[in-house]
Formats: C-alpha cells, sequence, structure tokens
C-alpha cells in the first residue's frame, strides 16, 4: 500500500461532506445505504484518506477521478464506474474535485445482483462499464449525471435497484444466516458458526468465498477488528487499548491484525488525516447505526 514519511495534509480550504440515505424496506437485506460524497478543493489540489475493509461498492464517479491502490502497489486512476468487490485491506485513495454516489452491496445484495462470486473480485475492483458482471447498471450512471437534485437522485438509485428485483434469482437464506452471525459480537470461531447455521464448515467455507469473498476465518478475524476500528472512528481521543475488542488476547495481536487490514500501525494511522472517512463514520452511524458498512446488521 502507498505510504509516506509523515502524513499529508489536507488543502486548508478543501471542503468535504458525505450524505447517505436510508434504502426502502425491499432493499434491506441487499443495500447497506446510498451515499454521495463530494470533494471541493483548490485546483490542482488533493485529499488523500484510506478505505477501511468493507462489503462490495459500486460507485458512480463525476468530475477528478481517483486515484486508488487496494492494499498496495502503485494509485492508478480509477473508472468513472467503480466497481469493487469485498475487501480484506484499506484502499488508499487520493480524491480532486469530484461527486460521488455509491451504494453499499451487503453479500445478501452481491448474490442477488451480481452474476460474480465474490471471491472472484475480493481485494480488487474493475471497470463497471466494462465488465459483463456490472455493465446492467451503466444506464443508472448515464441518468446520475443528467440529476442536480440529490434527493430524486437518492430515490432513483433506490428504484433501480428495487426493479431489478423482480428478475433476481431467489434468496439464499444461508447467507443472511451467516452475516447475521458474522455480526453478532459473541461470535468467534468457524466451530461456532457452524453450529449456528447447522452447516459442516467444509460447507461454510464453501459459502463464505462464493458469498462473502474470503474464508470464514478470516471474515471473522475482519470483523473483530472493524469493531474496534469502529470505536476509534466515532472517539479518535481514545487509546487504542481501550478500543480492542474483547475477544483479542493482548494489544501485541491487536496490532498484528491492524497491520494485516490496514497496511501500517495503529499510530501510524491515527496521526494521518482522516478528511473523508473522519466525517464519514459520524454521519453513517447516525443514518445507518454503524460507523462502518463492516459492521452494518443486515435485515431480511
Amino acid at each position: 500500500m502507498p505510504q509516506r514519511d509523515a502524513p499529508s495534509e489536507p488543502p486548508s480550504s478543501a471542503s468535504v461532506s458525505t450524505r447517505f440515505f436510508p434504502v426502502s424496506t425491499a432493499l434491506l437485506p441487499y443495500v447497506s445505504t446510498i451515499y454521495l460524497t463530494e470533494v471541493t478543493v483548490p485546483r490542482g489540489g488533493r485529499v488523500e484518506d484510506y478505505l477501511h475493509p468493507e462489503w462490495a461498492n459500486l460507485r458512480f464517479v463525476e468530475g477528478d477521478l481517483p486515484r486508488a491502490a487496494i492494499g498496495g502497489g502503485t494509485a492508478l486512476d480509477a473508472p468513472r464506474f467503480i466497481a469493487t468487490g469485498p475487501t480484506s485491506k484499506a484502499c488508499y485513495f487520493s480524491a480532486g474535485n469530484m461527486r460521488t454516489w455509491g451504494i453499499g452491496i451487503l453479500p445478501m445484495g452481491w448474490a442477488k445482483f451480481i452474476p460474480l462470486a465474490a471471491e472472484d473480485l475480493a481485494d480488487r475492483f474493475t471497470d463497471g462499464n466494462a465488465h459483463p458482471a456490472f455493465t446492467r447498471f451503466s444506464s443508472l450512471a448515464q441518468s446520475l449525471r443528467q440529476m442536480n437534485d440529490v434527493e430524486a437522485a437518492a430515490l432513483s438509485i433506490d428504484d433501480y435497484f428495487s426493479r431489478l428485483l423482480a428478475d433476481a434469482p431467489p434468496d439464499d437464506p444461508a447467507i443472511l444466516a451467516a452475516h447475521v452471525a458474522l455480526v453478532d459480537d459473541d461470535l468467534s470461531s468457524v466451530a461456532g458458526l457452524a453450529e449456528k447455521l447447522s452447516m459442516s464448515e467444509r460447507s461454510i467455507e464453501r459459502l463464505s468465498h462464493r458469498a462473502f469473498g474470503f474464508p470464514p476465518k478470516l471474515l471473522l478475524r475482519r470483523q473483530r477488528f472493524l469493531r474496534s476500528l469502529g470505536r476509534f472512528m466515532l472517539d479518535p481521543s481514545m487509546a487504542w487499548i481501550d478500543t480492542m475488542d474483547h475477544h483479542y488476547y493482548d494489544q501485541a495481536q491487536f496490532t498484528r491484525d491492524f497491520q494485516r487490514f490496514m497496511g501500517m500501525s495503529p499510530r501510524d494511522y491515527a496521526a494521518r488525516p482522516k478528511p473523508i472517512l473522519g466525517s464519514a463514520a459520524f454521519a453513517r452511524a447516525a443514518a445507518a447505526g454503524a460507523a462502518v458498512q463492516g459492521l452494518h446488521r443486515p435485515a431480511g
């Protein structure tokens, strides 16, 4: 992951806002939130941030293209329509003047709307206009570019996904049950997950790769980490030891997880400006009940 010797401060006159919009009842099992991020910076300026591990997202960008890299390597220009699979690594990105509509896709939504195993796009993003699994959403991107009314645009996204339900494949109840179990703070083992779902561990493994993108053991580790990170995002004054999930044995284990999932130490992350994700965590918690998408509790 691209890193710097010292955090780069966002331009003093930069303006960043993220709004979250609730989804209709029919979409609650499939979509976490619809959101709009707007960034305004002085000419030539950019802001930087790190997206934490999350479920899948579809993003439609107007204005300057962001540059991004998931988990390492050189940051590249992202496409206008960014389709991102579930992630287990942070995504570095920098943004200029842009307006981006996003749709958070839960595991049930991935199985419902995306004809592709989640593991096939795990820790990756692709051009949604070019990838056959996402081309059905290209017309949505075009319609959003013609809309200036933010509330109407959010409703049009909701309506678009609601119409897709008519021809979508039937739900797999095991996916919802597994997701509900994963956000249970007390769950700590694959054996416990198998017991909750009344499935063999081998069956859990197959389901996990297909619908969630990763092995179940890694998903449980990711959830433990996100619970800790979520507390910090809502109160950055907290010491890391006070944010740690109760399933951590000690701070060294937490630090190893932080390095695995964010690509840096907790101290380095705390020192970095968070011009987009910092305020977005509060807005998301108020609108959807969780500071980060990976902690979103599915309905269904």
